[in-house]
């Protein structure tokens, strides 16, 4: 690889972000029942995917491509109703790829690779010269410019962002080994003994998913890969791999673009793929200084708007006051005459009154009957809980009626609620 200078012009201006959105995330258990992964609620009032979409708006690319597959109504919908603001008149272009067979009349996207191969005429209409390939279902912050510059300089053929992990917890997932001046050597698949950093035998660099190539080349590696009846079809498993045994493949560090306000004193990323790494990624979001800034005005996360009226508490009565502390409450909630702690109310959530609601992540639409006692619960949207309902206290009773994570967090939706009544 030779080193190339990088052009004053930013390089986000000549790319394409292409987000895969498609995967269902079953680890999320019944929360993706209805939805894909990066569809799922996140943070109060956004989704998963926003912030990928966001980060790649506020890196200043203009052209961006989703591909989804699994159950993607309320995906698309939303990208509709959020994402719609980017003009074909200011060279901009906001396009919702559904796998919709335009290759084979019987071959949905098959892959992550295929799912950008089956779209390439799609891609050449806009003539980018970068390709942004990113994850749709991971929480972080991060300027893909500064990735872009990383790419360009290095002479790469493609680049992988990776994050630094501990290397005894690097097998769940795919590790880069790297030599000192980052130029990948091999790329293993959730390693037995995942190889550490040079100089930091107590560290690992996993990859985060995301890659930058330049167009041609990567059109050039996906019809090659397409017409091989061996692979996979997969960035991770065929086309980065590739690419690596040519000895063409940088690692690029999440720390040098992630991006942080005055308040965030570590890198943030979080693949919030479990129950309990979803529970905990948005309860976190409750600390009086949280870990992820989602109030940074620089770094705004974009998503859909939706008009509801002020958050309301209403009731104060001893043992009936209507209050929240350490909560996020979005637009439409009412909380009447119960306690709210440490949680998250997304629009349009009701607590009626004399209820105890701690440690809880209540989507939108969900309504908490009188004298209810919830702690530590996930409540999918629109579920209706009955009066007295209590979980969080008893764990065998608690796994007996809902979904009850190792981590003892409790998942509950409207068919569990149903069958109480059976």
């Amino acid at each position: 690889m030779t080193t190339r200078p990088v052009p004053s012009v930013p390089l986000a201006r000549s790319a394409m972000a292409y987000v895969l959105a498609g995967g269902r995330g079953s680890r999320l258990l019944e929360l993706t029942d209805r939805r894909a992964k990066p569809a799922v609620f996140f943070g109060a009032k956004s989704r998963i995917i926003d912030f990928a979409l966001s980060n790649a708006i506020n890196s200043g690319i203009r052209r961006i491509g989703v591909a989804t597959q699994y159950k993607a109504h309320s995906l698309i919908r939303h990208m509709q109703r959020g994402w719609n603001f980017l003009r074909p008149e200011r060279n901009e272009s906001f396009d919702i790829l559904p796998a919709s067979q335009r290759v084979s009349e019987t071959e949905w996207y098959s892959g992550t690779a295929d799912a950008v191969f089956q779209n390439i005429d799609i891609i050449d209409s806009y003539g980018p010269r970068y390709m942004v390939i990113l994850a749709g279902d991971h929480v972080y912050k991060m300027d893909y410019e500064v990735m872009l510059q990383r790419h360009v300089s290095s002479g790469a053929e493609v680049t992988v962002a990776c994050i630094e992990v501990p290397r005894l917890e690097a097998s769940a997932f795919g590790v880069m080994h790297v030599d000192e001046s980052d130029r990948i050597i091999s790329f293993l698949e959730k390693p037995a003994d995942p190889p550490p950093i040079p100089g930091r035998p107590d560290v690992a660099l996993a990859s985060m998913g995301i890659y930058v190539f330049e167009t041609r080349l990567l059109m050039e590696e996906l019809r090659r890969d397409a017409a091989n009846p061996e692979s996979s079809r997969d960035f991770g498993k065929d086309i980065i791999p590739a690419l690596v045994a040519r000895g063409t493949a940088v690692a690029h560090r999440f720390e040098e673009s992630c991006v942080r306000s005055g308040h965030e004193a570590e890198s943030y990323w979080r693949d919030v793929g479990t129950l309990d790494a979803y529970w905990q990624a948005n309860i976190d979001l409750t600390d009086v200084v949280p870990s992820l800034d989602i109030y940074d005005r620089d770094w705004p996360i974009w998503t859909y708007g939706e008009v509801t009226p002020p958050a309301k508490f209403v009731l104060d009565d001893e043992g009936r006051r209507g209050m929240a502390v350490d909560s996020l409450v979005a637009g439409g909630c009412i909380v009447s005459g119960s306690h709210v702690r440490r949680s998250l109310l997304f629009s349009n959530a009701r607590v009626h009154s004399y209820g105890q609601v701690e440690g809880c992540v209540l989507l939108p639409g969900v309504e908490v009957g009188r004298h209810a006692r919830l702690r530590k619960v996930v409540v999918d949207s629109g579920v209706i809980l009955p009066e007295g309902l209590v979980v969080g206290e008893d764990p065998k009773e608690d796994a007996r009626r809902f979904r009850r994570s190792a981590g003892g967090v409790c998942l509950i939706t409207q068919p569990m609620i149903d069958a109480l009544t059976k």
